[in-house]
């Protein structure tokens, strides 16, 4: 089975168990901040669905319709999931406004506690797991997937603290004030992941430590009697596009020229995985 594909359902396992455990809890405690964390979980089980068929797509080969392959339904997944995120993160922070204004007493504060722990390791585990894969591959759906979980872990942990100084303290306060802390961590987490999912579909180049690499390594085969310029390079989901012009003495043969390509080309993709390169030749 692709690797990709198999964390991508092993998530989709994870973010069911945990939302069942804690939308029970919540219920029967009455914890906004509980209830919150459900819904949270809920926006990454949507995440986890979106990455699992995009991963499966995205890996298709490249068809009539699609000459560049299906790279960019990992971005399109990442940008929709994003935009989840933040409609779930606002609609915490109108529930926990609420609560503010017209307090109710949470029940069950220790099941509280324990869900949210359980939850949290749970989510340190894949999401390591998610992360480890997102960097094999250079994978934007898996690593948005797995920065998901991430912030889970840091809520599950936040909501955890709050239950149990709820429980110290008495105060019916904390619990939507943790909520609100809650919401607000995942806005920024939703704000971060629409700017990386979404620049790739404007065909934005490659960072700038790439682009060194790539050069150097063009120039390391550049005679005298040979340069490029017109450098261009974009991103298709794990899938890296460049072109360039290469200048190169009008004496050489066809199959001189070819067979500088060919070194440029394997080199580069050696450096750079899920590398494509087109090189157009011209003469001086």
């Amino acid at each position: 089975m692709n690797k990709k594909v198999s964390v991508a359902r092993l998530s989709i396992f994870s973010n069911t168990f945990l939302i069942i455990m804690k939308i029970i809890v919540g219920l029967l405690s009455g914890s906004v901040s509980i209830i919150s964390e459900a819904i949270h979980s809920f926006m990454d089980l949507l995440a986890s669905v979106i990455a699992f068929f995009s991963v499966r797509i995205s890996d298709t080969p490249a068809d009539e319709m699609h000459p560049y392959g299906h790279g960019k339904f990992e971005n399109i997944s990442g940008v929709v999931e994003a935009l989840l995120i933040f409609i779930a993160a606002i609609w915490i922070i109108v529930e926990a406004a609420k609560k503010i204004f017209h307090p109710a007493e949470v029940q069950k504060i220790g099941y509280g506690f324990a869900v949210m722990i359980a939850s949290a390791i749970v989510n340190i585990i894949v999401s390591r797991r998610l992360y480890k894969v997102a960097k094999e591959t250079d994978s934007v759906a898996l690593e948005a997937d797995a920065l998901h979980l991430k912030t889970d872990v840091y809520t599950s942990f936040g909501v955890a603290t709050g239950l149990m100084l709820m429980w110290i303290s008495g105060i019916r306060l904390i619990d939507p004030v943790i909520a609100i802390c809650v919401a607000l961590l995942i806005l920024k987490e939703s704000v971060s992941l629409f700017m990386k999912a979404y620049a790739p579909l404007l065909d934005q180049s490659l960072p700038a430590e790439e682009i060194a690499i790539i050069s150097a390594i063009i120039q390391r085969h550049c005679t005298a009697e040979m340069s490029f310029h017109n450098l261009r390079s974009r991103k298709a989901g794990n899938y890296k596009y460049i072109d360039f012009h290469l200048n190169l003495d009008p004496e050489k043969t066809v199959r001189e020229a070819h067979d500088i390509c060919d070194r440029i080309e394997d080199e580069i993709k050696n450096a750079i995985d899920y590398t494509e390169v087109t090189i157009h030749v011209e003469n001086f």
